[in-house]
């Protein structure tokens, strides 16, 4: 559990960032069935895609509730005008006290804008001056390259690498690395995500 629940919408110069919704299902169907072969390389939940409607209308009901009841924090990534998915994130709360997890996930036809790096930015500022947590993490599959210069650009330290801790990809096989990177409070302003220009409710 983190020390204040954190918000929802955000908004930064390109993203809205807020809680799914059960109605979001579409959009969320069209990115992910538009960006599958990119998603299944790094996200063992991809390899049950493609899933039917109302199945993601249930779980993004369920992140909904598990969001308004402070148990765990995942949201969508829209476009400014929140007419079209751009992708995923979340602050997870794994952890344990005091700490979060943050994830993400962009959809193709976004890649390489920058955009997961505005996410991650916007989240760790919102761990760190809304939820009050001491500790924010970010881990990566050390081979998802593009994934490991998010963090290190955001002012992370590679804390370790882990071996043999994530599930396979697609589900029978080996198990992954992980590469950890942390970020502490007193460390957070002065950094790249303490720069990141947010929009915050009320």
């Amino acid at each position: 559990m983190t020390a204040r629940q954190p918000p929802s919408p955000i908004r930064t110069s390109r993203l809205a960032v807020r809680c799914w919704e059960p109605a979001d299902a579409p959009l969320l169907q069209e990115a992910i069935d538009a960006s599958l072969d990119d998603l299944r390389a790094w996200m063992p939940w991809a390899w049950a895609e493609p899933t039917p409607l109302e199945e993601k209308v249930a779980r993004l009901g369920s992140f909904r509730d598990a969001f308004h009841q402070g148990r765990d924090f995942v949201y969508g990534i829209f476009s400014p005008d929140e007419r079209e998915v751009v992708g995923g994130c979340g602050l997870h709360t794994r952890l344990g006290a005091d700490a979060l997890e943050i994830g993400y996930w962009i959809r193709s036809s976004h890649v390489g804008r920058g955009l997961a790096t505005e996410a991650a930015a916007a989240l760790t500022a919102v761990a760190f001056r809304v939820a009050g947590v001491d500790r924010v993490e970010i881990h990566v599959d050390p081979a998802n390259t593009a994934s490991l210069r998010i963090p290190e650009r955001l002012g992370f330290a590679r804390e370790a690498l882990l071996r043999r801790r994530l599930p396979p990809v697609n589900g029978d096989g080996p198990l992954r690395d992980v590469v950890i990177f942390t970020l502490f409070a007193d460390e957070f302003e002065g950094t790249l995500a303490a720069e990141a220009v947010l929009e915050l409710p009320g």
